[in-house]
């Protein structure tokens, strides 16, 4: 038997930026990409105590969804790893590199706790979906919940350390160098649903700074068929719309 949502999920879109930090590109893209998993993961949670637990549809949408967020977590966690970090380090005085290091390290750590977490999401994700019981859909939403307070967390704590330092001494062509260098094994239709989502809910600012960084065909495809898949999308999901 299908839930029926008696309030909607919609969040409440920003207005301002919310804290000193220089509003760079790069910043922008980490601040609403953030800001979506959070919200993401809290939401899956939430709503997956009203789904049935033997409603293979709604099980599909909602550990799909589960899916799709750690997959962009994985990569994201990539591409810093791999392109961000270092192009950062390469453009910090000589000063401030210990401090980067540290911040690196720890960043590393946590980085890697919370991938085994999103892991094992998918896990259990896979169980609910074979098993369609109760006890298999509490586990799932208990695991959205543990992996919304370690990506809070981890991001609060990347956003506190790192994205100043992003912010002082990236210059926005080594940002463009980083993002062009960056893979996705997303397929376009998820790439717009991903793009939605950070920007359901970003400020104007920030909003403006994610569109503006994207390829022209990119945004085309946004304001075409993107805007409009995303928001059934959400309303399939949330049984609400976005917020904007």
């Amino acid at each position: 038997m299908t839930a029926v949502l008696t309030r909607p999920f919609i969040p409440t879109p920003r207005t301002s930026v919310e804290n000193t930090t220089r509003n760079s590109p790069a910043v922008a893209y980490q601040r609403v990409l953030h800001q979506a998993v959070r919200r993401e993961f809290r939401l899956l949670a939430e709503l997956t105590t009203w789904a049935g637990a033997d409603d293979a549809a709604r099980t599909a949408d909602l550990t799909g969804h589960a899916d799709l967020l750690t997959r962009v977590v994985l990569q994201h966690h990539a591409a810093e790893r791999e392109l961000l970090w270092p192009a950062l380090f390469r453009s910090l005085p000589a000063h401030e590199h210990a401090t980067a290091r540290e911040a690196i390290g720890t960043w590393t750590s946590r980085a890697a706790v919370l991938d085994h977490s999103l892991r094992d999401l998918v896990t259990v994700a896979r169980q609910w979906a074979v098993d369609g019981t109760v006890p298999a859909r509490h586990a799932f939403a208990r695991a959205c919940t543990r992996v919304a307070v370690t990506v809070d967390a981890h991001m609060t704590a990347e956003e506190r350390e790192l994205l100043p330092l992003v912010s002082r001494y990236l210059p926005d062509r080594e940002w463009t160098a980083v993002r062009r260098a960056a893979t996705t094994s997303l397929p376009g239709r998820e790439q717009m649903l991903v793009l939605g989502l950070a920007l359901e809910d970003a400020s104007a600012i920030d909003r403006a700074r994610v569109m503006a960084g994207l390829a022209p065909a990119t945004r085309t495809a946004w304001r075409v068929v993107g805007r409009r898949n995303y928001r059934a999308a959400i309303v399939r999901l949330r049984g609400a719309p976005p917020a904007g």
